[in-house]
This record gives structure tokens, C-alpha cells and sequence, in this order.
């Protein structure tokens, strides 16, 4: 399971609704590629579903996963904060023992498992 702060769901709602599209069918993508200085990095963008897709309702948002990228991001909570250092959606994911010092990147236990991404 996958789920949104109350301001990451008004936010969500917000931005699909400034780009016209249909909530009933599009989300906030939440995956994970290979890269920064930790070893993976998120990737999220509001998106259509797609096959192979977990799909997570929270608030009356659809959070599309990618199947490779489930078991990184699994019980995670996305947040919108506006604080000194930016704006933007942040994650909050219980799967991360190390992060990089900017945040952008992280590492989780399994090591085994990063080949796989």
C-alpha cells in the first residue's frame, strides 16, 4: 500500500487538474530508477496506467507502480512540503536505511536486489 498526505492528495488533485486530465483515469506515477550517489532515485509524474501496474487509491487519487519498482517504494507515504529549500512532493518511504545528504537518492537493505531496477 501506497498512500498521500492530505496536502500531497491536494496537491496531486491540483496539478491533474491544471493539465485537464480525468482523475478517474490518471495518477501520480511513484517508482524508482538506478542512479544518484545512494543507488536509487524516485521517479514520479502523473501518468496513465499502464500493464503490469499496481494500482494504490488513497483520498481519491490513483498511485500507478511499476511492478520493478514496488518492493522499494511499498508502505511509503508521499507528502507535498513548501518549505526554505523548494517545493515539491516528498517521500517517506520505510524500505530506506541511507540517503544522500541532498535527499535525492537512497539505499535500501536488500543490496541483493538493486541489480534488479
Amino acid at each position: 500500500m501506497i498512500t498521500l498526505s492530505d496536502k500531497g492528495a491536494e496537491k496531486v488533485r491540483e496539478f491533474l487538474a491544471s493539465q485537464g486530465s480525468e482523475i478517474e483515469t490518471a495518477g501520480l506515477r511513484v517508482g524508482v530508477r538506478g542512479g544518484g550517489c545512494s543507488g536509487f532515485q524516485y521517479a514520479l509524474a502523473f501518468d496513465q496506467q499502464r500493464d503490469g501496474d499496481q494500482v494504490f487509491e488513497d483520498k481519491g487519487i490513483r498511485l500507478l507502480v511499476d511492478g520493478p519498482s514496488l518492493p522499494y517504494v511499498q508502505g511509503s507515504t508521499i507528502d507535498y512540503v513548501d518549505d526554505l529549500q523548494g517545493a515539491g512532493f516528498k517521500v517517506d518511504n520505510p524500505n530506506v536505511i541511507a540517503a544522500c545528504g541532498c535527499g535525492s537518492s537512497f539505499r535500501v537493505a536488500d543490496e541483493q536486489e538493486v541489480s534488479a531496477v
